[in-house]
């Protein structure tokens, strides 16, 4: 399987494209926030460590073998400003199983932004990469996450009581899955 798709793509409100240079302030300035990384691994980001993370995005734009990754800047079509970022993971390539995940920054909260990108990602995954499997990851307490995977119809598949240990405490993890023909079979996206 190799998969690189024709970028950028659009939706309704967004453009999905790969990262530049020019993005660090842009990504800085919602993974330096607490409030961002609450619910991930990793904490705030500094300048400079946001700079080489978005350095290395620039290249990961393909799914060509197992854990390649597809990242991707999500700009509002509104004002072209970059308000997010969305992955595209190849997780199992014998089993055709993918993974996605979405990032944005909390001023565009509530807006329907986060479904929008992922519905694209699942679109890329099952239609673009023929994905078999798809699923996504959250914190349990991240309740606007797992919203966005029940929204896309993505069924719930486990939840991980205290599975890691994370910034001095135990974390629970939910795990969200969607087939493919599941997908198919939803009217109007």
């Amino acid at each position: 399987m190799v998969y690189a798709p024709a970028l950028p793509i659009e939706t309704d409100r967004l453009r999905l494209r790969p990262f530049t240079r020019a993005d660090v302030d842009a990504v800085f300035a919602y993974r330096r926030r607490d409030d961002v990384t609450e619910h991930l691994f990793d904490g705030p980001m500094s300048h400079e460590t946001c700079t080489e993370v978005v350095q290395a995005r620039i290249g990961q734009t393909a799914l060509l073998a197992e854990n390649d990754k597809l990242f991707l800047a999500v700009e509002a079509k509104r004002d072209h400003a970059l308000i997010g970022e969305v992955s595209l993971i190849l997780r199992d390539k014998g089993a055709l199983q993918g993974e996605i995940g979405y990032i944005f920054h909390p001023d565009h909260h509530g807006e329907g932004f986060a479904t929008e990108a992922a519905a694209q990602l699942l679109e890329m995954g099952f239609s673009g990469a023929g994905l078999h499997r798809i699923y996504a990851r959250c914190a349990a307490r991240n309740t606007a996450s797992w919203r966005v995977m029940e929204r896309l119809r993505m069924r719930r598949e486990a939840h991980f009581r205290e599975h890691a240990f994370v910034k001095g405490a135990w974390v629970e993890e939910l795990v969200y899955a969607i087939l493919e023909t599941e997908w198919r079979q939803w009217p109007a996206r």
